[in-house]
């Protein structure tokens, strides 16, 4: 009645949880059992029934131990009577429970007090008419024991693993057994094959593989006819086999009849062909996918005996035969139509046994003369582009792409054969080449690209579409590496067919008054002009991949192919600025003018991609062919600078200022000052006007554009030929002018703080910009460096003085900080030690401990970001060598233990955390020194066995900080923290320090043993494992006499005996495999100790 009340939809929640405590304790009470036991026999409640389980369950996992021997004894013959004589009437579930808990009677005490366990499996497994109830149980015995939970002590799980190893024959033996009778027996009644035209299968194309063995008339056998019941105990043996091969080692156990039998089963997968008596096309199905999973299993393994790899190969031969069914083709069935009737488990099972064969085996089997890697390809081509969905079709692609990662390798590590080696495989690259430019294009493949979705954008922040096309162009691109003339034969027609077609619409524009219009109007020219102009955006992406494979060694002989390409993008790009298509009124102006947008943005950044050919074209053949070089620039940046400007559609604009940027930072030509268009765009930026201002991404990137051409060094020229001095001055009214507005702030602003409604804006216009130019030059030569610190002087002190004024607005400081960041990483020479004091005294003076507290609270907040950047300002300075800034080093270590510790040591706040660690770490590893001030002579006389300790407390304080953190549950601080203690052991030797080693090095193996005991971190075990094993080895003598004994003193809830069994079972091994291993079973024999423990009734007398 209970049960029923308690999974009764009106039963409240209270009630609920009065009931679950009855219940609970009931289960409790000694001997509740036979209660549970009488429930079963004669109860039809399905609650009942599971509860009375539930029972059992806790009892023979939690409190075995405590069951007397005469009470196990009979439970141990009650439940196998009970499945029998119940488990056709009750439901399946309950029949499962049933089996596990008589599983884990058998995980506890066979072989020693249950001896019949596993032979009564097997009796079940043998009788026809209990089969079925013996695989259930044979596949619960290989879940439960091969693999069993953490509740058991290491030493059972090993004789556990050993005993079903033992046994592996057998049982493989038997399923092959069942297997084997079912096929047969149903074979025969189809003996006489139906006079269809596929009975007389062709083995041509894989004739080689098979050349008269066995498989081939074993695998043309006509399929069996199994009625449903045959079925599904096939599916049974076939989930008992895929589970049994997760944890068997490849042997010879596994034989080839076992293997011919579940290939066999494999085929219900690809043959479609069923009679009404067969069962429904489902099951049939399944026992296709379930025969693919037992294979899957077998080939994902990487480590293969030689007896096994004969094996290995049968198997291949056998799948590929399969394969060759799937993509067979008559006149019936396109191999489209064939592979979209099969079940998606079953393609889909298909497809990752491809996967792991090429990305597992193929370097085993590639070489061997009786695998025709070939055809092999021809039938993968096939599959790949007759696959039913997108994620099938990728899931290919992805195949074709380790093989060619595996191509690639090959011929990099066998250059003397490298022609012979691809000459094998040209026709299949060249095909598979074609065919994915085909697949991108809507010329050929519109209905499917049609219903690719363009909008929504995925975890990657692309959009189905996109990522098509990235996946199509990355096989291209590594097709380009192993044969780049066939890839640039196969790519650059077809980008000029549709060239023609874009460069033709000029035609095609009528003027009228003010407005231009497209005079393409007919739907069907339309719908023509929107897939050439979606295939030519395609395909000016594919030639953007490929630059790469133009330049460095292959630059020379692969000139007169990129030249081709370049000059023809220069020609797009200036067509489409001339003609500006982006603004012509279209007859479906939803659909072309993006389509023409979108062309002119790609051709720009195809362009951008070419900018490293165009720089070692500058520096390598310039100087013989000037005019050509600088007519290729002139004209880029001709087509570029008309679109700079707010009117122009910002897709258009952004590719245009990107293009920019990179010829002012890669190519860097000395002409370009020079061009009226780059100085229309300077001149544009440096007036007052604030009507015709860009969008704040392409102001920033045009001044990026503007300051790398002045400042950047020029390639190929001596330094007296730099130009400096009027470079300088250029940039310094460069900058004068952007920061004209934001200087005047200083005048403006009362040094009053609290003015939250200053105007903010020309803040947060300038600041980023600036930053932008800073960030850009940071890893530039020291002459670039001090031109920008020049030109900045002014409004760096500016900021400094309106700092203190908006230490109330977070947003404002965070901008200001942000700056101050960039300074400090690019310019710190150059601003010099003075100022930079100066700055870094108005910070810490500033951030009060209210105020830092008030903003670490705020989690998440700009108060917060402000916080963060500050720290990781005094990151920088902490990390500069020599004395200059040793002077802080006090006040910032207080700042770091007095201000923020204490603020953040008990809150979770992650992001302040992780800096503010970050800073001690780079404070001790920087300046080590300052703690100890061992000199090298001393440490030589003394034997290194003392140090001089200076600043002793605050060492110990941040050793304490760190300890601290490995106590809370942030994994990811607590991995940061780890790897920085070990980094200054590694280079400082900081757990053999005196002061590390007598008062802190036991207490960190401690902390970092009950983490692993309490599984809190448990992603990080291997780290923590090495981490106490480095601690250790400090002085190995003492952590096995002094240190362990006194843990395992200490450890709660075991009790003598079993603390002297752990004592013993911990090795004293002094390599780091074995002391993991200790460790390991340490761990959990500890666990399983304390679990016993607490479980075991009052009162009970542990011997």
């Amino acid at each position: 009645i209970l049960m029923t009340e308690f999974f009764h939809s009106c039963t409240t929640n209270e009630r609920k949880r009065e009931i679950e405590e009855l219940l609970n304790n009931f289960a409790q009470q000694t001997g509740a059992w036979r209660h549970c036991l009488f429930f079963l026999s004669n109860t039809r409640n399905e609650y009942v029934m599971m509860y009375s389980l539930t029972v059992f369950e806790n009892l023979v996992n939690k409190m075995w131990i405590g069951v007397a021997s005469q009470d196990k004894m009979e439970i141990r013959s009650c439940l196998p009577k009970l499945l029998l004589a119940q488990h056709k009437s009750v439901p399946y579930f309950i029949r499962n429970k049933l089996c596990k808990v008589i599983v884990d009677i058998g995980r506890q005490d066979w072989p020693m007090f249950y001896h019949d366990f596993f032979t009564n499996t097997l009796q079940l497994i043998q009788s026809p008419a209990l089969a079925s109830l013996g695989l259930v149980m044979l596949k619960t015995t290989s879940e439960e024991l091969a693999c069993p939970r953490e509740d058991l002590c290491v030493a059972r799980k090993e004789e556990l693993r050993k005993l079903l190893m033992e046994q592996v024959p057998t049982v493989l033996g038997l399923l092959t057994g069942i297997l084997e009778t079912y096929w047969d027996k149903h074979s025969v009644i189809a003996s006489t094959p139906p006079p269809s035209p596929t009975s007389g299968e062709s083995l041509e194309l894989l004739g080689s593989l098979f050349q008269g063995s066995q498989y081939s008339k074993l695998l043309c056998q006509p399929m069996a006819a199994l009625d449903s019941e045959s079925q599904q105990l096939c599916c049974l043996v076939l989930e008992c086999l895929a589970h049994l091969f997760s944890w068997i080692p490849l042997s010879t156990s596994i034989t080839p009849t076992l293997l011919a039998s579940i290939f066999h089963f494999a085929r219900f997968g690809c043959d479609l062909r069923t009679k009404p008596s067969e069962g429904s096309k489902v099951d049939r199905a399944r026992l296709g996918v379930l025969a693919m999973t037992c294979v899957n299993e077998l080939v994902s393994k990487n480590c293969v005996p030689i007896d096994f790899e004969e094996y290995l190969l049968r198997m291949f031969q056998q799948t590929f035969f399969l394969l060759q069914r799937l993509t067979r083709e008559n006149n019936a069935h396109t191999v489209k139509n064939r592979l979209q009737e099969l079940d998606e488990s079953y393609l889909e099972k298909f497809t990752d046994f491809l996967r792991l064969f090429v990305s597992v085996h193929l370097r085993r089997i590639e070489s061997s003369p009786q695998f025709p890697i070939v055809e092999f390809l021809a039938l993968l081509f096939k599959y790949t582009f007759n696959q039913p969905t997108h994620e099938g079709y990728f899931a290919c692609l992805d195949i074709w792409s380790i093989f060619l990662d595996f191509l690639t390798t090959k011929i990099k590590s066998r250059l003397a054969d490298r022609e012979s080696v691809l000459n094998r495989y040209k026709d299949a690259l060249v095909l598979l080449l074609r065919e994915v430019l085909n697949r991108i294009q809507f010329r050929y493949n519109q209905a499917q690209l049609e219903e690719l979705d363009d909008e929504t954008l995925d975890d990657d922040q692309q959009t189905e579409w996109q990522r098509y096309l990235r996946q199509s162009l990355e096989v291209v691109a590594k097709v380009m590496e192993l044969l780049p003339s066939h890839a640039f034969s196969n790519l650059f027609p077809v980008l000029q067919d549709n060239l023609d077609v874009y460069m033709g619409l000029q035609q095609f524009i009528v003027t009228s008054g003010t407005t231009r219009r497209l005079n393409i109007s007919a739907e069907n020219d339309c719908r023509r002009l929107h897939c050439s102009l979606r295939d030519l955006s395609s395909l000016l992406q594919a030639v953007g991949r490929l630059a790469e494979h133009f330049i460095g060694e292959i630059f020379a002989a692969r000139f007169s192919d990129a030249l081709a390409v370049v000059e023809r993008l220069v020609e797009v790009t200036c067509y489409g600025s001339q003609t500006t298509l982006y603004d012509l009124e279209t007859a479906v102006p939803s659909v072309l003018k993006p389509d023409l947008i979108d062309v002119h943005a790609q051709a720009l950044a195809a362009l951008q991609a070419y900018s490293h050919w165009l720089a070692q074209f500058y520096s390598e053949v310039h100087s013989q062919n000037p005019s050509q070089f600088i007519n290729l620039i002139t004209s880029a940046i001709d087509a570029s600078s008309p679109l700079i400007t707010a009117k122009v559609p910002e897709k258009l604009l952004l590719s245009s200022c990107h293009l920019m940027v990179s010829i002012t930072s890669t190519v860097r030509p000395v002409f370009l000052v020079t061009l009226p268009a780059v100085q229309n765009i300077y001149n544009l930026n440096t007036t007052e006007s604030q009507t015709r201002r860009l969008p704040p991404e392409a102001h920033l990137l045009v001044c990026r554009a503007l300051s790398n051409m002045l400042l950047l060094p020029w390639p190929n020229l001596p330094e007296s030929e730099q130009q400096w001095q009027t470079r300088s001055s250029n940039h310094a009214s460069l900058l004068a002018a952007l920061t004209r507005e934001y200087r005047t702030l200083r005048g403006t602003v009362n040094i009053t703080p609290r003015q939250p409604n200053l105007d903010n804006t020309v803040i947060h216009q300038t600041l980023p910009v600036l930053r932008d130019i800073v960030d850009s030059i940071s890893g530039e030569s020291t002459k670039s460096r001090q031109i920008c610190y020049q030109s900045l002087q002014e409004s760096v002190q500016v900021s400094l003085s309106l700092f203190p004024v908006f230490i109330q607005q977070p947003d404002v400081t965070d901008e200001m900080l942000a700056f101050f960041l960039t300074l400090f990483q690019a310019l710190r020479v150059q601003m010099g030690v003075a100022f930079t004091g100066q700055i870094i005294h108005t910070f810490l003076s500033m951030f009060t401990r209210e105020q830092l507290a008030a903003s670490i609270l705020q989690e998440g907040s700009a108060g917060c970001r402000v916080v963060q950047k500050f720290l990781k300002i005094l990151q920088v300075v902490v990390q500069e060598p020599g004395q200059a800034f040793k002077p802080f080093l006090p006040s910032i270590l207080s700042l770091c233990m007095e201000q923020v510790y204490p603020v953040v040591a008990e809150r979770s706040s992650p992001d302040v955390k992780a800096e503010m660690f970050e800073l001690l770490y780079q404070i001790l590893h920087q300046n080590w020194r300052y703690f100890f001030k061992t000199s090298v002579l001393t440490s030589v006389q003394r034997g290194a066995a003392e140090d001089t300790m200076e600043n002793e407390a605050q060492f110990t304080a941040a050793m304490q900080a760190f300890g601290q953190s490995f106590l809370q549950p942030d994994i990811h601080i607590f991995k940061q923290n780890l790897s920085y203690l070990e980094s200054l052991n590694s280079k400082h030797k900081l757990y053999h320090r005196k002061l590390f080693r007598t008062s802190m090095l036991l207490h960190f193996i401690n902390v970092l043993l009950q983490v692993l005991l309490h599984k809190s971190h448990d992603l990080l075990q291997e780290e923590i494992t090495v981490a106490i094993y480095n601690m250790a080895s400090v002085d190995f003598d003492a952590f096995y006499s002094a240190f362990m004994p006194e843990f395992l003193n200490g450890c709660q809830g075991v009790d003598t005996s079993q603390r002297a069994v752990l004592a013993r079972n911990f090795k004293l091994e002094r390599d780091l495999p074995s002391f993991t291993q200790s460790v390991q079973r340490l761990v959990n024999d500890l666990r399983y100790y304390r679990l016993c423990n607490s479980s075991l009734p009052t009162g009970t007398i542990k011997l």
